[in-house]
């Protein structure tokens, strides 16, 4: 179906990719992983015409369908099931020829058996389930779709190649704009496709429940293993690890032979000898072992002051923007060892509930309660709308806290990884997962005891999320958490609260035990 042969893609003098190798046929579904910048998205636009690369060739099926989610967002008066429907040419032309030729019988015919060969009237319903399985009621699919939020549009349109099952369908972080629920059922939707997908994601767990191959790029280049995210780490680790023995054993035979070159080199009698070595040191292949990626740091200072017991409780409070109550009589405490994830469909109020929580938005009727001594760090996604990007991560921290010396500024940025020249560089050149980490520089400069992150996963490869998740563990403070990231939730949060139906309520169970209730409910 696809085959890339020694692709090789260079901008702006940098090499992105070198003598790239890819196959798909058949029925495969393959993670596509690697470190932020290492061109994913890249090959990605490559495979679909987007990019012209340098050299190599490609080579597709003819009448074999290549679909990705398109950037622009769906709107306009269309609903989402209009929109869904549309995209299926195939299924358009044909009904506008039943249309045409509604008097010509024998034409009818031919033209029936077309539809019925692509199950042309089953369309709507498949719309149906798509749309459902994404969150859309029977009501939300009839509605206009500039009615609708962008995260909402966004669905629509990966709703859109899902109802058209390419042949190949390519999904970059498809997660990004669903909530735990929505994530879960395209899940089970991958798992189940019948077709082939490349999938980009840093979500190990989902990668684990979907794919059966790893693409893993890295130095340039694409190197292909068996079996889920799990399998791949474990193939990986190993592969390391024998090269690296295998070098040791190298390097120490290289030294012995070179030992006896320097002792004896000058001696006529051993020259013919040492030369000889000399050869052989000069022929000594050692196997290609790739450096460690550099550590990415994500390290928490120590609350000021470490806080006990009862940090923050509200009671019979009602949250809400001009007159509409989005949450209602709600009543809870926040301990300060509190690991609490906040989970529930997009729309229900999870932002709402973490803005009332951080003190960001007044509650309607109730009361709020705080420790005194409570301070809160909000991480949530419109805070990289706020970064300067023609200042550097030091003049931006230097500006937020003039007091400080030129050694805070430059210790603190250390905690997230900013050291030498990157101290420096414009925000503007710096990547999602190096200003998500500003972001948490800036919001940590108070030493908080109380951490409440919205979605902080959205710009982070799995590196950056495993760092995250091993500060989060050793941070003395308490964490609020909402994400998609299952494997995340399950490493960090130790109890679940639900926002729905204008409530909030606690859950008596892990996120497994959720999850499995929000399949039983869908069943």
């Amino acid at each position: 179906m696809l085959t890339l042969q020694n692709i090789n893609f260079n901008i702006a003098g940098k090499q992105i990719l070198d003598r790239v190798d890819l196959q798909i046929s058949g029925r495969q579904h393959v993670g596509l992983v690697g470190r932020n910048g290492s061109g994913k998205s890249t090959l990605s636009k490559i495979i679909l015409g987007e990019l012209q690369y340098d050299d190599g060739k490609i080579q597709t099926e003819n009448g074999k369908l290549i679909l990705s989610v398109k950037q622009e967002m769906p709107d306009g008066d269309m609903t989402p099931r209009e929109f869904l429907l549309s995209q299926d040419l195939q299924r358009e032309k044909l009904l506008r020829q039943l249309e045409e030729n509604a008097d010509n019988p024998e034409l009818l015919a031919e033209i029936y058996d077309r539809l019925i060969s692509i199950k042309a009237f089953e369309a709507e319903s498949r719309a149906a389930v798509v749309l459902n399985g994404l969150g859309f009621d029977e009501e939300a699919q009839n509605t206009p779709l500039s009615n609708f939020s962008g995260g909402f549009r966004m669905r629509v349109a990966l709703g859109a190649i899902l109802f058209q099952e390419p042949n190949l369908l390519l999904l970059d972080e498809p997660t990004n704009h669903l909530d735990l629920e929505t994530s879960d059922w395209l899940k089970n939707f991958l798992d189940t496709y019948p077709k082939s997908f490349i999938l980009i994601s840093h979500d190990r767990d989902f990668l684990n429940d979907t794919v059966d191959a790893i693409f893993h790029l890295k130095n340039k280049k694409i190197t292909r293993y068996n079996g889920n995210f799990d399998t791949f780490i474990d193939t990986y680790s190993l592969k390391q690890k024998n090269a690296e023995e295998y070098n040791a054993k190298m390097e120490a035979k290289r030294k012995h032979m070179m030992a006896f070159v320097e002792r004896f080199g000058v001696k006529a009698t051993k020259a013919r000898q040492a030369q000889s070595r000399l050869k052989a040191i000069s022929k000594m292949k050692f196997l290609p072992v790739d450096q460690d990626d550099p550590t990415v740091a994500f390290n928490f200072p120590e609350p000021n002051p470490v806080l006990s017991s009862n940090i923050l409780s509200y009671d019979k409070v009602s949250l809400g923007y001009g007159d509409k109550v989005v949450l209602k009589n709600i009543s809870g405490t926040v301990m300060a060892d509190d690991r609490i994830a906040i989970v529930g469909a997009n729309g229900n109020g999870k932002t709402t509930f973490a803005k009332f929580l951080a003190g960001e938005l007044r509650q309607k009727k109730g009361t709020r309660e705080a420790n005194s001594k409570l301070k809160i760090g909000f991480y949530r996604q419109d805070l990289f709308e706020k970064l300067d990007v023609m200042k550097s991560p030091y003049d931006f921290l230097k500006e937020m806290i003039p007091s400080a010396i030129d050694k805070q500024i430059r210790s603190h940025l250390g905690r997230f990884g900013f050291s030498g020249e990157k101290v420096f560089q414009l925000i503007k050149e710096l990547s999602g997962g190096e200003r998500a980490r500003l972001v948490f520089a800036t919001l940590t400069l108070d030493a908080p005891n109380l951490l409440i992150l919205d979605e902080p996963t959205n710009h982070l490869d799995i590196e950056m999320r495993e760092s995250l998740i091993s500060a989060l563990t050793s941070y003395n403070g308490g964490v609020i958490l909402i994400t998609h990231d299952r494997n995340f939730l399950n490493r960090v949060a130790n109890s679940i609260f639900i926002v729905a139906n204008g409530s909030v309520r606690q859950f008596n169970g892990d996120v497994d035990q959720y999850e499995k209730t929000i399949q039983s409910e869908r069943q």
